[in-house]
């Protein structure tokens, strides 16, 4: 099957998540500046959680170029990955409503971990499709950043019961790990084009 109704599905479906997650932010029903600062928590949640949206829907991107066709085992992992992240906006909203609370912290953590894992699981459908020997296998090569990623997510749910900034910190750190889109992949197609 080619991978194009995948990409716009799943484009589509981001694009949804990233708008539920705004119109989650109410307006003050004042016009000062001061009238903004109970939203405060609110709008920090939805620019975390945005930005770990983007992360994916760029490493996403970055990840189908390297494919040219996908099979059932993909569009299920696919699926599962857009699961997850589906519950961000709950997960956000939640967290941000209750001034990033321990639990709504550790269920953010967990949300955040199962889209980890879930696109650990795409990636390894797609190499499972193409070969050890495919772009994606030898782009990500031993995987660094998506293996130290659930350990850290790990951290980041057990001190949200300990000390939320910490837990945050973790959270923040994660995402700016990932925030420059995957350029291996971008640099081994650029190797592979015919000279």
């Amino acid at each position: 099957m080619h991978k194009g109704r995948l990409e716009a599905f799943s484009d589509g479906v981001l694009a949804i998540i990233l708008t539920i997650m705004v119109l989650e932010i109410k307006v003050p029903h004042g016009d000062t500046f001061a009238a903004l600062a109970p939203q405060l928590p609110r709008f920090l949640s939805y620019v975390l959680s945005f930005v770990y949206v983007g992360i994916y829907w760029n490493n996403h991107h970055h990840m189908l170029s390297s494919t040219n066709r996908v099979n059932g085992r993909i569009l299920w992992a696919n699926l599962f990955l857009l699961f997850w992240l589906s519950l961000t906006p709950f997960a956000s909203g939640w967290m941000g409503e209750n001034h990033f609370a321990p639990n709504t912290m550790a269920l953010y953590g967990f949300i955040l971990l199962m889209a980890g894992l879930a696109y650990w699981i795409l990636k390894n459908a797609i190499v499972a499709q193409d070969g050890t020997n495919s772009v994606l296998a030898y782009a990500v090569g031993r995987d660094l950043k998506g293996k130290s990623s659930p350990v850290l997510y790990g951290l980041g749910i057990v001190a949200s019961f300990w000390n939320t900034w910490v837990a945050g910190g973790i959270y923040v750190f994660i995402a700016l790990m990932w925030l420059v889109p995957d350029s291996r992949i971008e640099r081994t197609l650029e190797e592979q084009k015919p000279k």
